[in-house]
C-alpha cells in the first residue's frame, strides 16, 4: 500500500504511536504534505477539514526533531524547537492532546499555553525545558513579555487555521511573534480555505512555499448532505426541533452569529426539554471546557456555539450541523458544516434561511461553486405553544369576562349614564366636592429676618447695630471666665 504510514520510515517511538492511536494509512494531505515537510521546505497546505491536517503537520516535525532528544533535567537542553500557533483555545488544547499521543514515547516535550487560564501553572511548564510549544498569539505574547518563554532557536512554525490567523485581527500579534523568531526556519500553514488575498499575505512569511491542494479550494465534504430551508426567524426554533425529531438525530452543533443569541438559544431549548449548553467568546475557559467535555460524553445533545467551535475541532461522530444563522462570512461556511462528516462518514448540514440571508446565500454559492435551493419546510398553521395555550387562554378569558361584569356595578357609569349626570343641579353636584385643605397662614408669610438678639448672660445689653451703620463692625461682647474683684475697679 503506497499511502501507509510504515513507508514513511519514521522513528521507532512514532511508530508504536501510530499503530496505538490505530492509523494504518494516511489520508490525502497526509500522504503529500508529510515527506515534503520531512526536506525541511516550507509548506501550504490546504484541504477539508476532518482530513487529519494536524497529523500531517506534527508527525513530520517530530521526525526532525528526533536528533535533540535527550533525557537531562536541565531546562537549557530543552529549548523551543517546534512554535504551533492557533486562533482558538479549544483548537489549541485539542492539538497539545494529539501531539502528546504521537511523542508520548519519546523524550521530546510539549506544552500548551491559551488565555482564559492562569498563567502561573503554565510558567511552571515553561521553566522546566519544552520543545513543541502549541499557544494562541495573545497568551504567547504575555509570556515573551513577562520572559517565559524564549523563541530564538525555534527552528519550525505551524500557523493551523491560517486564514484566521492572518486576518486582520491576528495580523498585528503574528508579525510581533515573528518577530521574535530566527529568520531562518521551515513554516506551515494549513487551513481548509485559503482566498487570494491570504495567498498573497502567506507569501510574505514563507519562502519558496510549496503549495498542496488535495481538494479544490473551499470545496465542502461530499459526504455531508446540504440542506437549505427557507424559515423567519421566528420560525427558526420550530424548525430545528422538528427536523431533530424527524431525522432522529441524537446530537448536533447549533451555530448562532452572536454571543447573546447563543446564550438565549441554549435557554429556550433548555426550557423545551432539550438537553443543551452554549459555547462562545465570553465563557470562561473553565466553562468552554467543560462543555466540550460533556459534548463528547453524550452528557449534552445540542451544543450552542458562534464560531469559535468552528475551526478544526474535532469530535467524532457528530451525525448533524445547524446553521441557526447564515454565517457573514462564506468560508466560515466550509468550517461550520466541517463539524460533521469527518473522516468519510455521513454527516447533515442544515442552514435556516430568512429574507435578510439572501446576499449571504449568495456569497456561499460563490465560495462552493454550488447552486442552492432553498426548500420551503413545512410547519403547521399555529405555532405549538399557541396550540398548547388554547384550552388556559379560553379559560382565563371567560375568568376575566365574569371579573369585568361583578365589577361594573362598583365602576363610573359611562356613555349615556355620564352625560345624564352632567345634567344634574350644580348644588347637588357640590355635594360630592372633596373638602378644601385648610392651610396654615404663616406658611404663607414672606420671609422677615429678625433682629440680632442680646447675648444669654448680658441680658442687660442693648441689641446689635445693623450692618450698614457705621464703616467699622462693632465688637461683639465676649464673657468672662472670672468675675472682676472690687479692688480692680
Amino acid at each position: 500500500m503506497t499511502n501507509s504510514f510504515s513507508n514513511l520510515h519514521l522513528a521507532e517511538p512514532l511508530a508504536k504511536a501510530i499503530s496505538e492511536m490505530g492509523y494504518a494509512s494516511m489520508t490525502p494531505i497526509q500522504a503529500q504534505a508529510i515527506p515534503v515537510v520531512l526536506t525541511g521546505k516550507d509548506v501550504m497546505g490546504a484541504a477539508q477539514t476532518g482530513t487529519g491536517k494536524t497529523a500531517a503537520f506534527s508527525l513530520p516535525l517530530l521526525q526532525r526533531m528526533m536528533v535533540h532528544e535527550n533525557s537531562s533535567a536541565s531546562p537549557a537542553r530543552h529549548p523551543v524547537r517546534a512554535l504551533v500557533l492557533l486562533p482558538t483555545r479549544e483548537l489549541a488544547d485539542q492539538v497539545a492532546q494529539q501531539i502528546a499521543q504521537f511523542a508520548k514515547h519519546t523524550k521530546l516535550r510539549s506544552t500548551v499555553v491559551f488565555g482564559g487560564m492562569d498563567m502561573k501553572p503554565q510558567t511552571l511548564e515553561l521553566k522546566k525545558g519544552v520543545e513543541i510549544l502549541v499557544a494562541t498569539p495573545g497568551r504567547l505574547l504575555d509570556h515573551i513579555e513577562a520572559k517565559n518563554a524564549v523563541l530564538n532557536q525555534v527552528e519550525y512554525v505551524v500557523l493551523d487555521e491560517a486564514d484566521r490567523m492572518l486576518d486582520i485581527g491576528f495580523l498585528p500579534d503574528l508579525q510581533r511573534i515573528l518577530s521574535f523568531l530566527p529568520k531562518k526556519r521551515t513554516t506551515l500553514l494549513f487551513s481548509a480555505t485559503f482566498s487570494p488575498e491570504i495567498k498573497r499575505l502567506a507569501g510574505s512569511y514563507l519562502q519558496d512555499p510549496i503549495t498542496i491542494e488535495v481538494a479544490r479550494p473551499n470545496e465542502t465534504a461530499s459526504t455531508v448532505e446540504q440542506r437549505f430551508y427557507a424559515a423567519s426567524d421566528d420560525d427558526k426554533r420550530r424548525v430545528l426541533t422538528k427536523v431533530l425529531r424527524d431525522r432522529q438525530i441524537r446530537q448536533a452543533f447549533v451555530f448562532v452569529n452572536s454571543k447573546l443569541g447563543c446564550s438565549r438559544l441554549a435557554r429556550t431549548l433548555e426550557r423545551e426539554g432539550l438537553r443543551a449548553a452554549a459555547l462562545h467568546g465570553d465563557k470562561s475557559q473553565d466553562e468552554r471546557l467543560k462543555a466540550l467535555e460533556a459534548f463528547k460524553q453524550g452528557e449534552v445533545d445540542l451544543l450552542v456555539c458562534t464560531d469559535v467551535a468552528a475551526r478544526g475541532l474535532d469530535i467524532k461522530d457528530v451525525p448533524a450541523v445547524f446553521n441557526f444563522d447564515v454565517p457573514f462570512n462564506a468560508e466560515d461556511y466550509v468550517h461550520r458544516i466541517g463539524r460533521t462528516g469527518r473522516a468519510g462518514a455521513s454527516g447533515l448540514a442544515v442552514t435556516l434561511v430568512s429574507h435578510a440571508d439572501a446576499r449571504h446565500v449568495s456569497d456561499i454559492e460563490k465560495l462552493i461553486k454550488k447552486k442552492i435551493d432553498v426548500e420551503n419546510f413545512g410547519l403547521d398553521e399555529q405555532p405549538q405553544r399557541e396550540r398548547f395555550n388554547d384550552g388556559n387562554r379560553e379559560r382565563r378569558e371567560r375568568e376575566a369576562g365574569r371579573e369585568r361584569e361583578g365589577s361594573s356595578a362598583s365602576r363610573e357609569p359611562r356613555g349615556r349614564d355620564r352625560r345624564a349626570r352632567d345634567d344634574e343641579p350644580q348644588d347637588r353636584r357640590e355635594r360630592y366636592r372633596p373638602a378644601p385643605v385648610s392651610r396654615d397662614p404663616f406658611f404663607d408669610k414672606p420671609y422677615e429676618p429678625k433682629a440680632a438678639e442680646p447675648a444669654a448672660w448680658d441680658a442687660n445689653a442693648k441689641p446689635a447695630p445693623t450692618r450698614g451703620a457705621g464703616s467699622s463692625k462693632p465688637r461683639r461682647k465676649v464673657a468672662a471666665l472670672f468675675k472682676p474683684s472690687p479692688a480692680s475697679e
